[in-house]
């Protein structure tokens, strides 16, 4: 079933992208993965079986869906370039348990895409992909919000947006996205990529992400999920402010306002001039459930 030389192997991606006349395009954010190895130590941190049913996002010519074709029971790659699906029909041809839809993640319904796409739905659902840079952050933001409960999300994204998934508080990569990934998922880096793998080579580095559904709940629910992300988010308003400062932003600069806002921070043992930055999860959480119980937020 497998091909020789495999899809991924520089020679032969030069060759299908010679073959079709392909042209990576900027607009979509195309870099080619030509490198076995990194594609095999993909298939192996998403720890694919053929138990499990794979989503992959941007499959490109193809390179890493033959890697998880021949380890996953079923495949469905969401290709959003019109010009790459006869390339993929092609090349991926030798695989029956592979099937290509022209379709942007972002507007798919995932769950309908699911249960008309898979011919057992009910199996595990990984999403495996190599991300467009400019848009990581989105399509992430996307598969948390879907209803799906995800098995795993391992993704390939650049290296400084992947050390913010995974930053711990105090450091200067912890931020809201940091926090959104924390709400329900465990997140670590499986590997790094040198941009030398890609056709054409990216100006920065890359890094492999695994992202599980939380094994510990969260200490403290919070009282509104969007809410709170909107209220982090404009905690991080200005980095280099204090809390403080950011957090007037949020609720307001009148001297009542203040004066009640401080009494809270008093009360929760969060000291004003703290950067945002140094907060824990839970803080913020503790922190926003009691401006809204006092009607601040």
């Amino acid at each position: 079933m497998s091909q020789s030389p495999e899809i991924g192997s520089r020679t032969r991606t030069r060759a299908i992208m010679e073959k079709y006349g392909i042209r990576t395009k900027k607009s979509f954010g195309q870099n080619f993965l030509t490198d076995l190895n990194v594609l095999n130590n993909i298939v192996a941190a998403a720890d694919i079986t053929k138990n499990d049913n794979v989503i992959e996002i941007g499959p490109g010519i193809g390179a890493l869906t033959e890697q998880l074709a021949q380890a996953a029971g079923e495949v469905l790659a969401l290709e959003i370039d019109a010009d790459l699906i006869p390339v993929l029909g092609e090349v991926l041809a030798p695989y029956d348990n592979v099937t290509v839809l022209n379709q942007d993640v972002l507007a798919a319904n995932l769950p309908e895409l699911i249960q008309q796409q898979f011919s057992d739905p009910t199996r595990p659902v990984k999403v495996v992909a190599n991300l467009p840079y400019y848009i990581t952050s989105p399509i992430l933001m996307n598969l948390l919000a879907s209803p799906v409960n995800w098995a795993a999300i391992c993704v390939m994204m650049q290296k400084e947006v992947a050390q913010r998934l995974t930053a711990k508080p105090g450091t200067k990569q912890y931020g809201a996205l940091t926090l959104a990934i924390e709400y329900q998922m465990d997140a670590k880096i499986a590997f790094e990529v040198s941009r030398k793998v890609f056709v054409p080579s990216p100006n920065v580095d890359s890094a492999i992400v695994v992202l599980t559904p939380r094994q510990q709940p969260l200490a403290v629910q919070p009282f509104d999920k969007q809410k709170l992300f909107g209220f982090i988010r404009g905690c991080f308003a200005h980095r280099r402010k204090s809390l403080w400062n950011n957090l007037q932003g949020v609720v307001g600069k009148d001297k009542t306002t203040k004066d009640r806002l401080a009494a809270i921070l008093d009360d929760l043992q969060i000291s004003p001039q703290l950067r945002p930055e140094r907060l824990s999860f839970a803080q913020f959480i503790e922190l926003a459930n009691a401006l809204h119980a006092a009607k601040l937020l």
